[in-house]
């Protein structure tokens, strides 16, 4: 799923040409519009496209950007899981990540509004 997505990232990404059952042509390079249209049924793949689903209902953009994080850390996971090293392990060390990406972000990249100047308002 993530590698369909992939080449539509970014400012000079790729339009995907999306041809329905009835032979309708759609040409987009908006994630969510490619991902709700894929018939999916693998577990993990339906996943990441219900993922997909709801960033762009909670905040309208990221999808690609979502998918492809996400497709990432199951294929990191996996990889782990596969060099013996147990689910929860695993799962442990994306929430301590979890927490430090957050505690970095509140500390390093929050800007309280008091301390703006006129200028930025």
């Amino acid at each position: 799923v993530a590698n369909i997505v992939k080449s539509s990232l970014g400012p000079v990404g790729l339009d995907k040409m999306l041809v329905d059952d009835i032979g309708d042509v759609l040409i987009t390079n908006d994630g969510a519009t490619i991902l709700k249209s894929l018939e999916v049924e693998h577990p993990a793949a339906r996943v990441l496209v219900d993922l997909a689903n709801l960033q762009d209902q909670e905040v309208g953009d990221g999808t690609t950007s979502v998918v492809i994080i996400a497709a990432e850390l199951l294929r990191r996971g996996n990889d782990l899981v596969k060099n013996g090293i147990h689910p929860t392990t695993i799962i442990s060390g994306y929430r301590a990540a979890l927490k430090a990406a957050v505690a970095y972000i509140k500390r390093e990249m929050v800007v309280n509004i008091a301390e703006l100047g006129e200028e930025h308002l």
